[in-house]
Parts: C-alpha cells; structure tokens; sequence
C-alpha cells in the first residue's frame, strides 16, 4: 500500500501539481479537506486552515483540484432515474427575481439521480441554457444510459426524449417534491450546500462547483475512499495552465 502511495505522489506530482510551489503536505491536505469534508470547504477557508498567504494560492490550489473530480470513464446513470430541472438564483444589487421557468436573474441547473431501492443512488448535474427540449434531451443522452426509464414532472420539455422510456408524472396540485422526492431532495441540498459554503453561486466556473458537490455526494458513505479517488483521478489530468483554470467552464 506504502508502495502505490508512493506512486501516486510522485505520478500526481507531474499532474495536478504542475508547476505548484505549494508542498506535497499542503495538497495533500487540502484533497483530504476537499474529498471528506461533509459540507466542503471554500478556498478562503481552506487558505487559512492551510496558512497559506494568498487568495489566489489557495483557489488555485481548490479549483486544480475541483478539477480531477470528473472522471472521464463514469458510467452513465441507469435503471430507474428521476429527472427535473431547477434554478439558483443569481442577480446584482435591487434585481428582482423571475418567477416560473424564466432564466432572467437565475442560473439554470438540469439533475438526475439514480433510484436504488427506496432510495437515491448517484447524481449528475449540469448547467443548461434554457428549460427547451434540446437543452434537457442533450442532459439526458449524456447523463443516462439508454434503455433506462426517465420520470420526469411532465414538463414538455421531455417529450421528446431519444434512447430512454419515458414515465412522466404530471405534477398538477401536487407538489414537486412529492412525485420527485429525490431529485428535490439534491436540488435543496445543493442549494443549502452553495448558500452555506460559498454564500451563492456566480456563472463562472458554475459546472465545476456542481461537479465538485457530485463527487461527494455520490461517494458519501465512503469518504475516505473519495480521498484515494480523487488522487487517483488526479493522475489522468493532463497539466492546466492558469489560463485555462480561471476561463468559464
């Protein structure tokens, strides 16, 4: 076990830690915070935990990081999925916010969460432009395996979806979360997660946020284990210039 630890530092060392003057403690460290801490951790909170003397160090180091939380080879989600669609709100100063499906003043998330049992299993979430059904059948090709069953709110939206059987569920007087449970119950977590972490979302670097709130949530029963994955997946990453860590995902 000494021997692949090893390993992994010294191929990880070429990799996410690419040109870091940080040491192997502090990114170590700072994966361990990142991949267990129940709730996350900002780069600010993470920069003063760390002693780190920078704003910039310590975002940097969260956002290489972040990054290695994808792993290219994830499987698609399958079986029985719940799908829906939801917003975080999102404006300057005395901007109101839209009620309904309107995008003004709000960034816009697509979900979808596996159903195991009587419960959820894993997630994937994405940012999309529009509620339209192009936007939600590109989410829904990408995110769930073909020849799985979509339950939907019955939003038009996903009538149109290719490769899955389609259960939609009109919501009508009921509420959402009563014919999705799950789904909603992932949307308000990432919510209380953005709110509570990060004080509100922005739209740049939006998709590596969510993606970092996937890779706990999906490996949140084994934490220690979501340490060993993120260093593992860590060693797949090709070096990131600067300038590709602080462009919009």
């Amino acid at each position: 076990m000494r021997g692949v630890r090893a390993a992994q530092v010294s191929v990880t060392a070429g990799t996410v830690l690419h040109g870091s003057h940080l040491g192997l403690r502090t990114w170590f460290l700072a994966a361990w915070l990142m991949a267990t801490h129940k709730n996350g951790i900002s780069a600010r909170r993470l920069g003063k935990q760390l002693g780190l003397g920078s704003y910039k160090s310590a975002w940097l180091l969260v956002r290489k990081l972040r990054r290695a939380m994808v792993d290219p080879d994830r499987e698609p989600l399958a079986g029985l999925v719940e799908v829906d669609e939801t917003s975080i709100p999102f404006r300057a100063k005395d901007e109101p916010i839209r009620p309904g499906r309107s995008r003004e003043g709000k960034l816009l998330l697509a979900g979808a969460v596996e159903i195991e049992g009587k419960g959820p299993g894993r997630v994937r979430l994405a940012v999309i432009d529009d509620y339209s059904a192009v936007a939600l059948g590109a989410f829904v090709a990408a995110a769930i395996a073909a020849g799985s069953t979509v339950v939907s709110d019955g939003w038009s939206g996903y009538a149109r979806l290719k490769e899955v059987k389609h259960d939609p569920k009109v919501v009508g007087d009921v509420p959402a979360h009563l014919v999705l449970p799950w789904i909603h119950r992932v949307f308000a977590n990432a919510k209380r997660w953005a709110l509570g972490v990060y004080h509100g979302l922005r739209p740049a670097h939006l998709q590596a946020y969510l993606d970092e709130f996937v890779f706990r949530f999906n490996r949140r029963r084994t934490p220690a284990a979501a340490f060993d994955r993120l260093l593992g997946l860590s060693l797949t990453l090709e070096p990131a210039t600067y300038q590709m860590l602080v462009g919009r995902s």
